[in-house]
């Protein structure tokens, strides 16, 4: 059976699954170059294009069944298709456990999916947090806890959010509902983001900028303390007072923010004015993150499962993935690499797939190069050239871009559309920096034999990171030595690679002349714009930037 899934809103993307594996997927900001692309026309036409049309069932994944454009997009499939349309408004946060659980190959697992805006499932309540009991076999997935945001609440709940609490209680008695506030843990964090006046979604910098800040006493504690007591225990609620909703003109949605500093927001963050912004942001890092651990030690306690995954929005949070393996040693984590939605039209099809055929086999990512279609490389006039030479050029301090097959499906950069550097150039952090036209205080990434990994970071433990999905600490005898990839607070992000990776040779070739088995290595685009996905798209980023080089290794040429 084939199904077409389709995840509308925010990091739109279309999947095909057929018999239970992952046969096509495209994320539309890929090819219309618009970060965060919301309606996956394009990316749908492209799975006619490919399948001739041929798919027997379509599901439409959305948040809300009230957005405005989930008419226009059944519509679409259905004269696109010819085949049924289903509709999945109400489980968003099953949609990201899904492909999370499917990844993680746990025979059973605890699920924390902590998002934004989950489904709106009527009276203004969105899903914020939601813990999920997997099974393989038998295959299910029990939601036992569920906390909502809802406009408006706070202490003062109106009677219609208190009705229908009460009758989703009632009705699940397997599950707790909860919503006491008009914030939750993902909107508490993207108030650091909205001070250097950031749209939410690009909560990725706030995280980067909160290693640049110190605590501060005057800031107060966010969440409210007073209802971790008692049988009934709820958990991660914002402190409403602290907090508001604003329209701004670099958003389309209303941001939060942090009342006291809204008179503080910049446009112009500097490494002269930062001080107050990372310490803030420090200060939303380390309080968000001590609420989850708590949050996940709570339910690992209570169900006594030690496998668990981590998906939804604040998933993407790297520090506070490696905050909890830290303190939590005696746990496995897994860290879905595609959590924010991007993974939803993928997770919404294994729902209806295994829903209709009742085939529970596992279909686990081997990676996340699978976005895309192969390009012709035929009109490429480049150098041949050889992965020796490669090293080379990158010995003699050349930034060199990676074009090869498939490109990464999530946020991540891993090898096929990356930019390499040399992590041991003082200058590095600057060169790259200017390349890509990004801000300062942004951190690299480094790419790394899996055997090697130990030696230069403080891998907590773990063997590998292959999907970047942590951070690390540097090991002191290195930091001097890969100013690079050091940020400022002495750790990198990090992704190890073993021999199936198409960088690994390279990086043995590199680590033979230079005795360092690791590179800094970033994502293929320029500031602004999303991961390059075509040949086309790549040669025009050279052409606009001060990067040296694109190499094709399926080609074995250089431009």
């Amino acid at each position: 059976m084939r199904i077409l899934g389709i995840s509308p809103a925010h990091d739109s993307s279309v999947c095909v699954i057929n018999d239970g594996k992952i046969e096509l997927f495209f994320k539309e900001e890929r090819f219309t170059q618009i970060k965060k692309d919301n309606l996956p026309f394009l990316s749908i036409i492209k799975v006619y294009e490919n399948l001739k049309g041929k798919v027997d069932r379509c599901v439409i994944g959305s948040p809300s069944p009230t957005d405005p454009y989930f008419h226009s997009l059944e519509i679409f499939v259905q004269k696109l298709f010819k085949c049924p349309v289903d509709r999945f408004c109400y489980h968003h946060h099953l949609q990201h456990a899904a492909l999370a659980f499917e990844n993680s190959n746990f025979d059973e697992s605890l699920i924390f999916v902590i998002d934004r805006n989950g489904s709106d499932i009527g009276n203004g309540l969105r899903e914020s947090e939601t813990v999920i009991v997997a099974k393989k076999k038998p295959y299910s997935l029990v939601e036992i806890y569920k906390n909502f945001w809802v406009s408006n609440s706070g202490e003062g709940l109106d009677s219609c959010v208190n009705e229908l609490l009460i009758q989703l209680n009632n009705d699940n008695k397997d599950c707790t509902f909860v919503c006491k506030s008009s914030f939750n843990t993902t909107k508490v964090y993207e108030t650091a983001t909205s001070l250097i006046s950031e749209h939410p979604l690009n909560n990725g910098k706030t995280m980067g900028l909160s290693s640049y800040g110190n605590s501060r006493e005057k800031f107060p504690n966010l969440f409210r303390k007073s209802l971790f007591s008692g049988e009934s225990q709820e958990y991660l609620i914002p402190n409403d007072s602290y907090f508001s909703h604003r329209k701004r003109d670099y958003a389309e949605v209303e941001v939060s923010v942090f009342v006291d500093l809204d008179d503080e927001r910049t446009e112009d963050l500097k490494e002269t004015n930062y001080e107050l912004y990372a310490d803030y942001a420090y200060h939303v890092q380390t309080q968000t993150q001590k609420e989850v651990l708590n949050f996940i030690k709570a339910f690992v306690e209570k169900t006594k499962i030690k496998n668990v995954v981590i998906t939804g929005g604040y998933g993407m949070n790297i520090v506070a993935n490696s905050f909890y393996v830290k303190e939590m040693a005696d746990v496995n984590f897994f860290f879905e690499p595609m959590s924010d939605d991007t993974g939803n039209s993928i997770g919404v099809c294994l729902l209806l797939y295994k829903q209709i055929t009742n085939d529970f086999n596992n279909y686990k990512m081997k990676n996340t190069f699978i976005h895309g279609i192969k390009y012709s490389l035929d009109s490429i006039d480049g150098k041949k050239c050889s992965t020796s030479e490669i090293v080379e050029l990158l010995k003699n301090q050349k930034s060199v871009a990676v074009f090869n097959e498939l490109s990464e499906s999530g946020q991540r950069a891993l090898g096929n559309r990356s930019i390499l550097f040399d992590a041991r150039n003082k200058d590095a952090k600057k060169i790259v920096n200017e390349i890509k036209k990004r801000e300062w205080y942004r951190p690299f990434a480094a790419i790394v034999l899996e055997e090697d990994a130990n030696i230069y970071f403080d891998m907590l433990g773990l063997k590998k990171s292959e999907y970047m999905s942590n951070s690390f600490y540097v090991r002191e005898k290195y930091k001097d030595k890969l100013p690079g990839i050091v940020h400022v607070d002495g750790s990198c992000r990090v992704q190890t690679i073993d021999k199936t990776s198409n960088l690994y040779e390279l990086l043995i070739k590199f680590k033979e002349k230079t005795g360092i088995g690791l590179l800094l290595n970033t994502s293929f685009n320029l500031s602004g714009y999303p991961l390059v996905e075509t040949p086309e798209q790549a040669i025009k980023t050279l052409q606009e930037s001060n990067l040296d080089h694109i190499w094709f290794p399926e080609i074995k040429k250089v431009l």
